[in-house]
């Protein structure tokens, strides 16, 4: 996905923007990078590949190289970013997070009219901010350009723009699919993805940007260029997996909402299957592991971790491009406590499930070193439909979800009209869904969260979530 951090200080502020990007490779694999502003030198930019090392590793002698009061820095799982772009706007440094669906149809419209061009990449591809801000650029201000783009533009963008005058520019995606936050500190203001980022770093909290609002920061103070529209579909998903435990969104802190879900999770549980036989709750590490709690508090269950990860050399399984690798890797980091695991009737509760390959490859492992039978919960619905709106699931086919193709092998396409039938556990589809993974992943039993309860864990009402990867509801 990537994620964005930016700082305007009245002192040098460069390492506190190395850390605070740091603070987001959770977020992104591909590409690192940072651009500042230095009152002689003006503005720099730096941008590494992160996909065999990470952010701190390909910057950590940055401190001698750049230098500046204000900066930003991003990681990416896609293009490689901050650029820095000279245009009727001046001179500045943009990094984007998000996605454009209409990427082609954008391109063609703005060559057919501008007599520009655009830096292509082999086979003619072209850099998604590179784009974006060709569409900002198209205005006469930077507030009347980014509203352009974002309006323009099938998909999401957060925006996050440093001028050569060292203000910052934020602007939150349309229906703030995304957080953006900003913290205030003695000496100016940060712009962050992930609130903790700016907290570890001795910000407070100022205001998270409403949907599409807009804002420009200086050391001195902060302007609203454009408010808040009142539509919002956060991501769902931020909460249950990808964002870090230690961040608030929308003032609902990620970890605390995953106890609150595996305890619903747990509750549920115990209606449908009050008998179970079970040993320990383990979770899926690590995102799930906050999950397992809740659901093993909830059920007064003991609570023990039957295999860890390790952790030093690969800190993400899907790190490596090719699926073989991180299948690879995801087996090699899984390392067996074989007294919580021999002659055991394990549960475990994983954040999702999605393509489900891992996950075989780690029943197997625990099968293998003793299991007597493993149980599988997941911490979220069946992911039904691929992400439009972020970019987190590029490229992939609907038919690359597990759950999609379960329901293809069960009934064919016309199962794909029953779609709700098959999420919702309780009905004859439901449970065919679950036991058919049951079998080709040999758990001993199966069950997903309800989308209610994912609802009820974060706390806010339905029509400010994003929960289109589960229900298809936009």
């Amino acid at each position: 996905m990537g994620g964005f951090f930016g700082i305007t200080s009245n002192r040098d502020c460069m390492a506190d923007v190395f850390f605070g990007t740091d603070y987001h490779s959770h977020l992104g694999t591909r590409r690192g990078g940072l651009a500042a502003y230095d009152p002689e030198l003006g503005l720099q930019r730096e941008i590494h590949n992160i996909e065999n090392a990470p952010f701190r590793t390909k910057f950590e002698k940055i401190l001698d190289e750049m230098k500046g009061t204000a900066a930003i820095g991003c990681i990416s799982d896609n293009e490689p970013q901050p650029l820095l772009i000279r245009s009727n706007l001046g001179t500045y440094a943009i990094s984007m997070v998000g996605i454009i669906n209409n990427y082609e149809e954008l391109i063609d419209q703005f060559l057919s009219f501008s007599g520009g061009h655009f830096d292509a990449k082999t086979g003619g591809k072209v850099n998604e901010v590179e784009l974006v801000a060709a569409l900002i650029d198209q205005k006469s201000s930077f507030v009347e350009g980014i509203r352009f783009a974002q309006k323009t533009i099938v998909g999401s963008a957060s925006i996050l723009i440093l001028q050569q005058d060292g203000t910052l520019i934020a602007a939150r995606d349309r229906l703030g699919r995304l957080p953006v936050s900003i913290g205030r500190r003695e000496d100016g203001y940060a712009v962050s993805l992930e609130s903790f980022a700016y907290e570890k770093l001795g910000f407070e909290l100022e205001k998270e940007l409403g949907p599409g609002e807009i804002v420009s920061l200086r050391p001195d103070g902060m302007s609203q260029l454009c408010p808040p529209g009142e539509k919002m579909r956060i991501c769902s998903f931020l909460w249950s997996y990808y964002g870090f435990p230690a961040s608030t969104y929308e003032g609902v802190n990620v970890e605390a909402m995953r106890y609150r879900n595996g305890a619903i999770l747990g509750r549920n549980d115990a209606k449908q299957n009050p008998d179970a036989q079970i040993d320990y709750v383990g979770g899926v590490p690590d995102s799930g592991t906050p999950h397992a709690i809740g659901y093993a508090n909830e059920r007064h269950s003991h609570f023990a971790r039957a295999f860890i990860k390790y952790t030093p050399t690969w800190a993400r399984s899907f790190m490596p491009p090719s699926q073989v690798d991180r299948d690879r890797i995801a087996k090699m980091k899984q390392i067996p406590v074989k007294e919580l695991i021999e002659d055991k009737n394990l549960l475990f509760v994983d954040d999702s499930i999605v393509r489900g390959t891992q996950l075989r490859e780690t029943v197997e492992f625990l099968y293998e070193h003793g299991a007597k039978s493993v149980h599988m919960r997941s911490a979220c619905p069946p992911i039904m439909f691929v992400c439009k709106y972020l970019n987190f699931s590029r490229g992939r086919s609907e038919l690359d979800l597990i759950a999609r193709r379960v329901i293809l092998e069960l009934e064919g396409e016309a199962g794909f009209e029953h779609i709700d039938e098959y999420s919702d556990g309780s009905t004859e589809r439901g449970k065919q869904l679950r036991a058919a993974i049951c079998e080709k992943f040999h758990f001993a039993s199966l069950e997903f969260q309800t989308l209610d309860g994912v609802i009820e864990a974060i706390g806010l009402p339905e029509c400010k979530l994003c929960t289109y990867c589960w229900n298809g509801k936009e």
